[in-house]
């Protein structure tokens, strides 16, 4: 029996919640986002109380489109932001456009088109900030980002979530 389906979500003024089609759309002051609906999952909107209800065998997706429903809706009131942050000599990044670019130490820069409802700035050279109104589609482009160079573990140098700690390897003795 999941716990988290059992619990209301309770719509904010200005979001708009449909089913319809098989799809549940959700839209706010930040833009529209879509979901496919599973068949096994009802979804009842009374006055801006949304619940959830499934048979014994599926109440854990009805918890999962709970989750990701409740997201959705931050999504589209407040918006979800990401921060990177590059830690090494040399290593900058700036924008032209709507194009990231990198100079991360390799011999060519590195030049990251941002996805459609993703908006990326350069607050400073060493600092890249990712938002949007999809938390998956954020953490997805910000995850490609830093695998362009991950943090190394003798210096710490490369792209860094921002308050990730790295644990630091001991260099050889001699």
């Amino acid at each position: 029996m999941s716990r988290v389906a059992k619990k209301v979500i309770n719509l904010p003024k200005g979001v708009d919640l449909s089913v319809a089609d098989g799809f549940i759309n959700v839209k706010g002051s930040k833009g529209s986002l879509k979901l496919a609906k599973p068949e096994t999952v009802s979804i009842n909107n009374d006055n801006g109380a949304v619940s959830f209800t499934a048979d014994a065998d599926h109440m854990k997706m009805a918890g999962t489109v709970r989750a990701i429903l409740a997201n959705m809706i931050t999504g589209v009131t407040t918006g979800f932001t990401r921060k990177l942050e590059l830690v090494g000599v040399g290593y900058r990044a700036s924008m032209a456009g709507k194009d990231l670019n990198l100079s991360l130490g390799y011999s060519h820069p590195v030049v990251y088109q941002a996805p459609e409802g993703i908006t990326i700035t350069t607050p400073t050279q060493t600092e890249i900030l990712v938002a949007g109104n999809d938390k998956q589609l954020v953490g997805e482009v910000a995850a490609k980002i830093r695998a362009y160079r991950k943090p190394e573990p003798y210096k710490g140098k490369g792209i860094r979530y921002s308050g990730e700690k790295i644990n630091m390897k001991e260099a050889k003795k001699a």
